[in-house]
């Protein structure tokens, strides 16, 4: 019987023991998508104690704590950081079987060398603890991101953001390479003109059209990329069809007029700017990413009371392939579809993601476009395991680019090493099984270049 988070930990034989320990675990990390804070890296943020460093923005643990009967009081309210991480402590023996409580026992181990179980009896000493260790200066955000051998990062930022803290961090002494992401939803989504107005106000453009809003967007583009941007993100329920370009260039205007648009005719809008934007992520050889299937602020009464983005979120059950096909092949039969990397959060969809994006590969491009990682609820062991087998049954496994931690905390680089333990028992297990030859050579190259070498070839970061 094997020990919980021993060495060998959701390794099951030896040859995944020896791909895990020899090849994968000490590669550096390149984390292509995250919500991480760019000001508390650029500030270098040393947290009080982990209650900052853990809770204040994870959904997956508030949603577990609301699922335990936590009073909102000790999740977004006010009570104070020991407060709420005792009861998170108390509500972590309840997600056995959920993956926060691998990563949460993962972490502590990883980062503050604590073997105990997190309980309701053991939770005040290991705040105590947890909280003194992380007044050490290598603890800080920027200590931290060296810790894991974290080689690069992309933040998720909005066009009207000036990238300041990008700035910093790049004329300092942080050994991470962090690089800003573009994603301009508010900016297309068809229902902000406050937004719009914002925008604007930055780019020193009145914005009367389509072409106008275009334009904007094309310098804040130009501005991203002079700052090391090579990246796009967008995420929706589904993928907008573009019915009439002609008609969502005058609906458009109407928008701006303060005239209310039928849903079929926003979602035409929304298609014809995406589509747009898209070119120009082209034009300057970026790798666009979509997150799709993802129904918002489901619970309209936590809504009007803790605001949007609270842990609210589910997955669609929107029929998915006619649109993302037709959008990618709007693109593609002008020559203007760029790098991209499609992440599904319904189960469902696997099969379709994986197998749609074959009728867009070559180019030049090895793995042009991407069948992205276990997404959100999708980014646990049966999540990743699933994604990783439909990828290599309807693809090509060899040039996936890995992992991501899609995550707001800095403690979450873990998953990396939880994803490389998952990769490496599903190959080695292939090989006792018969299925895959016992070629170490061959092997330790399909694991290095999905955990490292792919990534940092395909996402072209300029470092």
């Amino acid at each position: 019987m094997k020990t919980f988070l021993g060495a060998d930990f959701l390794l099951t034989n030896s040859i995944a023991e020896k791909l895990y320990h020899e090849v994968a675990a000490n590669l550096p990390i390149i984390d292509y998508h995250n919500h991480l804070p760019p000001n508390e890296i650029a500030e270098n943020r040393q947290y009080d104690n982990i209650s900052q460093a853990w809770l204040n923005e994870d959904h997956y643990k508030w949603r577990a704590m609301r699922a335990n009967g936590i009073n909102e009081h000790y999740i977004t309210g006010n009570a104070s950081d020991k407060e709420k991480f005792l009861k998170w402590g108390a509500t972590v023996p309840f997600t056995l079987r959920n993956p926060l409580y691998h990563w949460t026992h993962l972490e502590l181990k990883t980062y503050f060398g604590i073997d105990n179980l997190l309980n309701q009896h053991s939770a005040e000493s290991i705040y105590e603890a947890t909280s003194i260790m992380l007044q050490n200066p290598e603890m800080s955000c920027q200590g931290l991101l060296k810790f894991k051998n974290v080689e690069a990062l992309c933040t998720t930022d909005d066009p009207i953001d000036n990238l300041e803290h990008h700035k910093s961090i790049k004329d300092s002494n942080c050994k991470t390479k962090v690089f800003p992401t573009f994603r301009p939803e508010k900016a297309i989504s068809v229902n902000d003109l406050s937004y719009l107005n914002k925008l604007s106000e930055v780019v020193k453009i009145e914005i009367k059209t389509t072409d106008d809003l275009l334009e904007a967007l094309k310098q804040r583009i130009d501005y991203f990329h002079k700052h090391g941007c090579r990246l796009s993100d967008i995420s929706f329920e589904k993928f907008p069809e573009l019915l009439n370009e002609k008609e969502a260039i005058e609906d458009f205007k109407k928008f701006l007029a303060g005239k209310p648009l039928l849903p079929y005719k926003r979602e035409n809008v929304q298609a014809y700017l995406l589509v747009e934007v898209c070119k120009l992520y082209h034009a300057k050889g970026w790798t666009q990413q979509f997150h799709v299937g993802v129904l918002r602020n489901n619970n309209t009464r936590a809504k009007n009371l803790l605001g949007a983005d609270t842990g609210f979120d589910s997955m669609s059950d929107v029929l998915q392939g006619s649109a993302l096909l037709r959008f990618l092949d709007h693109l593609d039969i002008t020559d203007q579809l760029t790098k991209t990397i499609i992440y599904n959060l319904n189960p469902r969809d696997n099969d379709l993601f994986a197998n749609a994006i074959g009728n867009f590969q070559g180019g030049g491009i090895a793995g042009k476009i991407q069948f992205g990682s276990g997404w959100w609820f999708l980014d646990q062991k049966s999540g990743i395991e699933n994604q990783l087998n439909t990828l290599s049954y309807m693809g090509l496994l060899s040039r996936f680019i890995g992992m991501l931690t899609d995550s707001r905390s800095f403690l979450s680089f873990s998953r990396h090493e939880y994803f490389r333990r998952i990769l490496c028992n599903l190959i080695g297990t292939d090989v006792v099984n018969g299925e895959l030859p016992n070629d170490m050579n061959l092997l330790k190259e399909l694991i290095e270049n999905i955990c490292y070498y792919n990534a940092k070839s395909y996402l072209k970061l300029d470092y």
